[in-house]
């Protein structure tokens, strides 16, 4: 039984999955400055980085057996939680050649397998929810279309709404810092 008082919408429940490789890097300071600027009120917020939480490399199963996945463990575990218990996804994901950085991608492999755990029904878990992402580049916007890309059509695909990009320019740390563009625009990022 919810606490909630009646009519009232339980708080929005973001998750930032920092896929980078630099602990502090541009694109986790700009979605700190993004999340500390612009959540919605009362929103719940839990950061996990994603090399803190390895997982081994993904293994196709589709087609072998009955094509079912064992029940989760270990780090896979505390990433399926997570991930089902937030309403906003938020991968912070610098550019790296064009696309998402390897963690984030692997997580994104483990979707395949999640979504065939009997009795799961990841798909349900996650429909209506946001995908959103935040990214750190030292080129031109153009080129993180192709991970825009990826996230934009995850979103589409598991029934979830794309709330967009922040893009910011940096690559030593804390150049983004200096880019005003991205600055203006995480202190509105996650506003309704």
């Amino acid at each position: 039984m919810s606490d909630q008082p009646s009519g009232a919408e339980a708080p929005r429940r973001f998750l930032f999955l920092d896929a980078s490789a630099r602990v502090g890097g541009n694109s986790e300071r700009l979605a700190r400055l993004a999340a500390e600027s612009s959540l919605p009120a009362g929103a719940e917020q839990r950061w996990l980085r994603l090399a803190d939480h390895p997982l081994p490399p993904f293994q196709d199963l589709r087609h072998t057996g009955d094509g079912r996945y064992p029940e989760p463990a270990g780090h896979e575990r505390t990433l399926l939680e997570a991930t089902l218990e937030a309403t906003d996804l938020v991968f912070v994901a610098p550019l790296y050649w064009y696309s998402l950085p390897t963690t984030a991608k692997l997580y994104l492999d483990y979707w395949s397998a999640w979504l065939r755990v009997p009795g799961l029904d990841f798909r349900a878990g996650l429909r209506g929810g946001t995908v959103w992402g935040v990214t750190a580049l030292a080129t031109g916007d153009d080129k993180a279309e192709p991970l825009i890309g990826t996230l934009r059509l995850t979103a589409e695909y598991m029934g979830m709404r794309w709330g967009g990009a922040l893009l910011g320019n940096g690559t030593r740390p804390g150049d983004v810092l200096r880019d005003e563009r991205a600055l203006i625009a995480a202190k509105s990022f996650f506003a309704d």
